[in-house]
C-alpha cells in the first residue's frame, strides 16, 4: 500500500473513533470517577504497545537524555488533557464539548507549530481554519446559543479549552521527540507514563476511586471503557503519532472538522435525529475545509 494511501485510510479511522469518543466518555463518567476511568486506561493502553514492542525485541526504553520533554508531553496530553476534560464534560452536554474541541484544536496546533517554528502559516492553512470554524458554527451554533450557561456550564465549558490547549501543545511538541523515539514506543510511553500518574493520583487523592477498583461500574460503562481503550486509544493514539510525524501537527489535527459530522451521522441514522438544512450547510462546510488543509502541495 502506499504510504499516502496509508495515512489517509488511518486518518478516516482517526476521524470516525473520536467523532464517538464524546459519547463513550460521557457514559462512563456517569458511573465511574473520571480519574479511574481516564488513568487506568490510558496505564493498560501503554502497557499493552510496549509490550507488544518489547515481545517483537523492538527497543522500548527511550535515552535519558529525552525523559524532561517525554514526561512533560506525556502529563500535557494524558494527565492534564484527561483529568480536566472528563471533570468539565460532568458539566456540559457531549455535543457542545464536541463544539468547542472542534474548533479549537486545529487552531491550537497550527498556531503552537508556528509559534515552535515546525510549520509557516500560510493562506491556505487560514482558510482552511476559517472555513471549519464557520461550518463548526453552522452545525452546532444554533443549538449552542438558543441555552443560557449557568456557572457550572461555563466551568465545564473552560475545561474543556483548556484540555484541549493542553493536548495540542504536547501534540507539537513530541515531533521533536520522534527524532530519537519511533511513533509507536511514543505512543506507548506517553500513555504509560500520563496514564499511571492520572491512575496513582487519583487513588490518592479523587473521591470513590478505592471503590470504583471493584469494578461495579455496569455494562454500560464497561463497554465504553473497552471501546476507549481499544479504537480510542491503542489504534487511534499510535495512528496519530503516525501522522504528526509525516504529516506535521496541524494537518491531522483537521479531524476535528470531520468528527462531528460523524457524530451528527450517526446520530441520525441510530437514533433518529433530525437533520436540518443547516446541519447539511454546516457539515459540507467542515468537510470542504478538511479537503483543503489535507490537500497535496504543489511542488
Amino acid at each position: 500500500m502506499k504510504p499516502d494511501l496509508r495515512n489517509r485510510l488511518m486518518f478516516a479511522f482517526i476521524c470516525f473513533v473520536w467523532g464517538t469518543t464524546w459519547l463513550a466518555m460521557k457514559i462512563g463518567i456517569a458511573t465511574v470517577p473520571p480519574g479511574v476511568f481516564a488513568g487506568l486506561r490510558w496505564t493498560i493502553a501503554g502497557i499493552i504497545l510496549l509490550g507488544v514492542q518489547r515481545w517483537r525485541g523492538e527497543r522500548v526504553r527511550p535515552p535519558m537524555r529525552v525523559w524532561p520533554r517525554l514526561l512533560m508531553v506525556s502529563v500535557m496530553i494524558i494527565t492534564l488533557n484527561q483529568v480536566i476534560q472528563l471533570y468539565g464534560l460532568k458539566h456540559i452536554t457531549a455535543g457542545l464539548a464536541a463544539v468547542i474541541s472542534s474548533a479549537l484544536t486545529p487552531i491550537a496546533l497550527l498556531g503552537f507549530s508556528v509559534a515552535l517554528g515546525q510549520e509557516t502559516f500560510t493562506k491556505r492553512q487560514s482558510a482552511a481554519i476559517g472555513l471549519g470554524v464557520l461550518g463548526v458554527l453552522t452545525l452546532f451554533g444554533p443549538a449552542a446559543l438558543a441555552g443560557t450557561l449557568d456557572m457550572w456550564e461555563l466551568f465545564g465549558a473552560g475545561s474543556v479549552m483548556i484540555a484541549c490547549a493542553s493536548y495540542c501543545c504536547g501534540s507539537v511538541l513530541t515531533r521533536g521527540l520522534m527524532r530519537t523515539i519511533a511513533p509507536v514506543q511514543l505512543a506507548g510511553l506517553t500513555d504509560l507514563i500520563g496514564g499511571g500518574i492520572l491512575f496513582v493520583a487519583s487513588l490518592i487523592l479523587e473521591p470513590g476511586a478505592s471503590e470504583a477498583m471493584h469494578f461495579h461500574w455496569g455494562w454500560p460503562a464497561v463497554w465504553a471503557w473497552l471501546y476507549l481503550l481499544i479504537p480510542g486509544a491503542l489504534l487511534s493514539t499510535t495512528m496519530y503519532f503516525l501522522l504528526v510525524r509525516d504529516w506535521g501537527a496541524s494537518r491531522p489535527g483537521t479531524y476535528a472538522f470531520i468528527s462531528p459530522v460523524i457524530a451528527v451521522v450517526i446520530g441520525a441514522t441510530l437514533f433518529g435525529e433530525r437533520l436540518d438544512w443547516g446541519d447539511l450547510v454546516g457539515m459540507t462546510l467542515m468537510l470542504g475545509a478538511a479537503w483543503l488543509a489535507l490537500r497535496k502541495r504543489p511542488a
